[in-house]
């Protein structure tokens, strides 16, 4: 069941109706039944996969906080339950792939097994969210003994299938507030739906296209083309993501429950530290918290520290997907981040005067390198293969000779599917960036704050009639439900 689909339209308002017609105690109950009903719209069968991963951490986690002797033992099994989980589901046939490559290094010719395995919904989603409470757990935070409150946790619909990530101390707290109905609860979660749904449909999706025919066939494109349809990938995922999170937002505030925000203006950061500070924020800090952190974090020599860093990011580009040009995305935000610190000790070492590196112009320059290199890396990520990322950032490096030999001319001769939006996109590229400020402007309500309720009506009615008229004949599926 998507978010954009009339299936959600259909059972959302269910949900919400029933939600505060029942008494406050089967609220929880209600929910949890929903959650799965949801999940298990896609494959029934994997709605006992989410069943049975949480009980083994219900189970296991209570033994821990029992346990005097053995709980770095019961933290070391329940990470590894989930792990092993999540790398039979995502990893095992690029691991198997990846033995059969090595393999062939050696001249040995071996026919992997088709294992058949379809990747779960959100199961990256939902097995952080379980070690995050084995390791909060472990260092002594207070423990989940309601079961039907757990399992809610790690099912909750809105944030099921793409986060963001929770804390189960942010959200558990919550379900026993026995709150009454508020207008504003309605008020705000449409808006966020709305808003997110414009996000998705009327950015993303016809971004989309201009996407999908230059990374399909990047041989078609010049150097110049293919930067442009590099850009647009990068606002395509900013604003199917960002949208995805805002609907998650708002259909939890239907309810009365707060989830954490996961972007804030990141193709405005001005380094690439700072873009993981903006970008996927529930992700980036269980990075933090339980990889980064753990494996030393920047308690030691400066080396080590780069190489935690490097592990971490590393790691964290393979969690988006198993593949070696994720791999390869993840490496390259970690190489990133090592520079920028370097970067910085360099400025530190020259004593560059602060009025320059605190100047406008100073900024905005940051501004401008640091999304060029985050849309190099989008490359990776977005190209099916590693051989197809190479391809493009060759094409992507050729663009300054192809420059110098410009004209309007080449312009006007554009080989893509829909001659309409894409000489459009020219023109569109900065609009796109500022877009970015005032999507997150009117997401702070500073719009919807001071105008009448019939005002905001006639604005939500208007917004979906123009969602209506200028949505794409189809609308693809988020793209990190594939994570």
């Amino acid at each position: 069941m998507l978010f954009n689909s009339l299936q959600y339209l259909i059972f959302l308002p269910i949900v919400f109706i029933s939600f505060w017609l029942v008494p406050h105690k089967f609220r929880v109950p209600l929910l949890l039944v929903a959650s799965y009903v949801f999940y298990m719209s896609w494959r029934p069968v994997y709605g006992l996969l989410i069943l049975g991963l949480t009980v083994v951490n219900f189970l296991m986690v209570n033994r821990l906080a029992k346990s005097e002797k053995h709980k770095k033992g019961w933290l070391i099994a329940t990470v590894a339950a989930n792990l092993i989980t999540l790398g039979i589901f995502k990893y095992a046939g690029f691991a198997l792939v990846s033995v059969k490559g090595t393999l062939g290094l050696a001249h040995i010719d071996w026919h992997e097994p088709h294992l058949h395995i379809i990747l779960p919904l959100g199961i990256s989603f939902f097995v952080f969210e379980f070690i995050h409470y084995v390791a909060e757990i472990y260092k002594g935070k207070p423990l989940v003994k309601s079961f039907p409150e757990f399992a809610l946790f790690a099912s909750f619909f809105p944030t099921q299938i793409a986060g963001p990530i929770k804390r189960y101390q942010d959200f558990i707290p919550q379900l026993s507030i026995p709150a009454k109905f508020k207008w504003e609860y309605l008020d705000e979660g449409m808006q966020l739906i709305l808003m997110g749904l414009a996000k998705k449909v009327l950015l993303a999706d016809n971004l989309s296209l201009v996407v999908q025919a230059g990374f399909n066939h990047p041989e078609q494109f010049s150097s110049i083309d293919m930067w442009l349809v590099v850009y647009a990938f990068a606002f395509q995922i900013f604003f199917d993501f960002a949208g995805y999170t805002d609907i998650a937002r708002g259909s939890a505030k239907l309810f009365g429950y707060k989830v954490p925000i996961n972007f804030n203006l990141p193709y405005l950061a001005a380094n690439v530290s700072d873009f993981w500070r903006r970008w996927h924020i529930s992700l980036s800090t269980w990075l933090r918290d339980y990889l980064y952190i753990p494996l030393g974090g920047s308690r030691c020599s400066k080396w080590m520290s780069y190489r935690n860093l490097f592990i971490t990011m590393t790691l964290g580009g393979l969690w988006h997907g198993a593949g070696s040009h994720f791999l390869l995305w993840g490496a390259y935000q970690g190489a990133l981040l090592i520079l920028h610190k370097e970067y910085t000790e360099l400025l530190e070492r020259l004593r560059v005067p602060k009025a320059i590196l605190e100047s406008k112009l100073y900024h905005v320059v940051s501004i401008i390198c640091t999304f060029q290199l985050v849309c190099l890396g989008w490359v990776l990520f977005r190209a099916d293969s590693e051989k197809i990322a190479w391809h493009i950032i060759k094409q992507l490096m050729h663009a300054p000779y192809e420059l110098l030999h410009f004209s309007i001319k080449q312009l006007a001769v554009l080989q893509i599917r829909d001659p309409i939006i894409f000489p459009g996109l020219l023109l569109l590229l900065p609009l796109l960036m500022v877009s970015q400020v005032i999507v997150n402007w009117l997401n702070d309500k500073r719009f919807y704050q001071s105008p009448p309720w019939a005002i905001q009506v006639a604005v939500m009615v208007i917004l979906m009639c123009v969602l209506t008229i200028f949505s794409p004949d189809s609308s693809p599926r988020f793209i990190y439900f594939q994570f």
